[in-house]
Parts: structure tokens; sequence; C-alpha cells
């Protein structure tokens, strides 16, 4: 059963409880990190490859690149596409000089691709400008997409200064901490104060690494690992055997679901048609294959024709199913019919995209697209004997 409701004398109790146990707290944490923490991470080391000690400054360019990466994304996700990256653009400088298209494709299948233009963005106008990225938190958080958290992960990353996070491991920790029965957004200015005075002006290097792998790692979403916790004899949630229960989480939202037409056009020379979206909103100046949302009372076929007339303006003839399948994004899903097509009537132009090309299939690599345009892609080079 959860804890009474939260009341102001709780509050204050819970507070001075942890001003007392912050520092054995603290160094219990330290000591569990170095042992069983993620401490190999390519951005958290020198130049050279060793560990930093707690004078020395880190490059703050592949620290701002891996935490902006690993905003909606793990961490194993995200490594991979780290490496490439800096391969890329080793520098802000290299990234500054690479166009938008580059940089798109370089992301390609990490998802998010706003954080893409965002980095690229941010380049673009340091350098222009003659300035370099900044080292302080407020500067840091003066830039686009970057929240306090983020801003202060970066900092202390590279500086060693005494700047807490809170992202959404803390707050688990906290909420199970301290056996806050509420949603944890509820309580973020006392969370604050809380990694505030667990920090206790120490470099937060180390210390916000450790509180992000002891809840990525031990102080899971839905399966805490409570014997390996070295806070477990300090956890009030531990203590009621409600650490399962705890963070209170909000009722999920019905995730929507669309039925999507597409349509792949080959011209006499075989050549496939795709499209460029827009700049801005989901998958910006990302290529794909013509199509969209399925409408009442259409057809499969129905809806890829009036997709192909409202987007680049040709009358189609719709032809074999290449495949059909479902891919998921965080707040909707999204099931696929992909048809071949030939043009009835009418020259191809961008009529709701930037713009279009005609493409050789086996060159459609050179292009980014959004990752369930893999499988289409596949389907048409295997249809066509190119696989």
């Amino acid at each position: 059963m959860l804890p009474k409701p939260w009341s102001k004398a709780l509050e204050h109790q819970r507070e001075a409880w942890l001003r007392h146990a912050a520092p054995e707290l603290g160094s219990s944490l330290l000591s569990w990190w170095a042992r069983h923490g993620r401490r190999g991470l390519p951005w958290r080391l020198l130049p050279d490859g060793r560990q930093p000690g707690s004078d020395d400054l880190l490059p703050i360019y592949p620290i701002w690149v891996a935490e902006v990466m690993l905003q909606q994304t793990q961490l194993a996700v995200a490594l991979p596409f780290w490496r490439r990256w800096l391969d890329r653009f080793p520098d802000l400088e290299a990234l500054a000089a690479a166009s938008q298209q580059e940089v798109l494709h370089c992301w390609q299948g990490l998802g998010y691709y706003v954080r893409a233009r965002r980095l690229h963005g941010v380049a673009t106008r340091l350098v222009a400008a003659g300035r370099p990225l900044p080292h302080d938190r407020a500067g840091l958080e003066r830039l686009p997409g970057l929240g306090r958290t983020t801003a202060a992960s970066i900092a202390a990353t590279a500086s060693n200064c005494p700047e807490p996070i809170l992202d959404g491991n803390v707050r688990r920790l906290l909420a199970r901490l301290l056996a806050f029965p509420a949603l944890p957004q509820q309580a973020i200015p006392l969370f604050w104060t809380m990694v505030e005075l667990l920090l206790a002006d120490r470099g937060a290097r180390d210390f916000n690494q450790a509180l992000m792998d002891l809840g990525a790692l031990v102080c899971r979403p839905r399966a805490p690992l409570c014997p390996r916790c070295p806070w477990r004899l300090h956890c009030h949630a531990y203590a009621r055997g409600i650490q399962h229960q705890l963070p209170v989480r909000q009722a999920p939202a019905p995730i929507p679901h669309f039925m999507i037409g597409v349509g792949i056009v080959l011209d006499h020379q075989g050549k496939v048609l795709i499209g460029q979206r827009q700049p801005d909103g989901l998958l910006g100046g990302l290529w794909e294959f013509p199509g969209g949302k399925q409408e009442p009372g259409e057809t499969m076929a129905d809806t890829v024709v009036r997709e192909l007339q409202e987007e680049v303006g040709l009358t189609v003839a719709v032809g074999l199913e290449l495949l059909r399948f479902d891919h998921a994004y965080t707040h909707r899903r999204l099931s696929f019919a992909v048809h071949l097509c030939q043009v009835v009537v009418g020259e191809a132009r961008p009529v709701a995209n930037q713009q279009i090309a005609w493409v050789w299939p086996h060159d459609l690599h050179r292009y980014p697209f959004p990752a369930a345009s893999a499988r289409m892609i596949q389907a048409l080079r295997e249809h066509l004997g190119q696989a």
C-alpha cells in the first residue's frame, strides 16, 4: 500500500533526513559505481583514452553530441551512432561545413531527427560567429534543445563542476528513496533540492554518471534489483515493500493507429520517384516515397492515387502490392501498404515536398530516409532482382 499523501510536514522530514544521510549515500553510490558503473564511455575519457582526474578538462564537443543523442535514446543504441558521427564530423567546424543532408544521413536510424538538425544549426551559427561551444550550464541552456539536466550533464562531464542532474533515472531513484506517493512531475522542485543535497558541492562528473547508472542498471523501471542496490537500507520504498509500485505512473494515453498507402513510381528508365519532406516537423528534411493516411471510405488504391496527386501532381495506376507491414513510433502506430505505380497523366512536381528526385534504385542508399522506408527499399530491390 502506498504511503499517505505527501504533505509539507513530511517533505520537511524527508529533507532533514536526507541532509543527515547524504554523505553516506554519496560515498556508497560512488563506491558502487567504481565497481559496477559504466566507466568506459568514450566521451568521458581523455583524448589518449585514460580516465580523467578530478581537475582534468574534457573536450566538450563529443560530450555535447553524446548527450543530445541520449535524449530519448538508450545508451546501447546511441553509442554506435556516436562513433559514426565523430568519425564523420570530428569537431564543430566539420559539422558546420557539412550539408543538412549529410547530417541527416549520418543520423539515419536514430530517430527524433530534430536533434540532428539542432546540432547542425548550432554548429553553423557558432562557427559563423567565430564562437566555441559554451562550457558552463547557463551558456549551454541557451542552445536549442538543451534543458537544465542536459546542459548540466554536459558541463559537469567536461569540467567536473558541481552541477547536478535530474533525468528520468534520477527522478525514479528519488521517488523510491523518498517513497514519494504521487507523480514525480509533481515533485520537481523538491527533487532538485534533493540532488543538490546529495551532490554536496563535490565534482559532478562521476557523481551524475553514477546516479544515472544506478537508475539504469539497478533501480530499473519495472524490475528493480534491490539486493544489488547500495541505497537499499536507506530506501523508504524498499523498507515498506512498495518499490515495485513507485514511481507512480500516469495512465498511458491510447496510441492512435493509421493505415498508410505508399506509391513507388517507376519511370520508363527504371528510376524511382522520391520526395523530400519539409524541413520542420516530424522527420523533417528526410526523403520518402509519396503516400499518406487512408481516409474513411477509401480503398488503399484510392489512398495511393489521391496522395500522389496531392503530393507530386501525378495521376497514377496502382499496381502490385510489394509489401504490407507495421511500424511503431513513440506516440502512434502505422500500417503501411506499399504499391508499385505507373504514371497515367502528369509531370511530377514538388506540390507538398521541398523537392523531388528520380533516382536509380541502387542509389537510394545515398539519401537519408526514415527507418520504415528501409523495408520498402529492400522490397523494391528484391522485386527488381537487385537484392
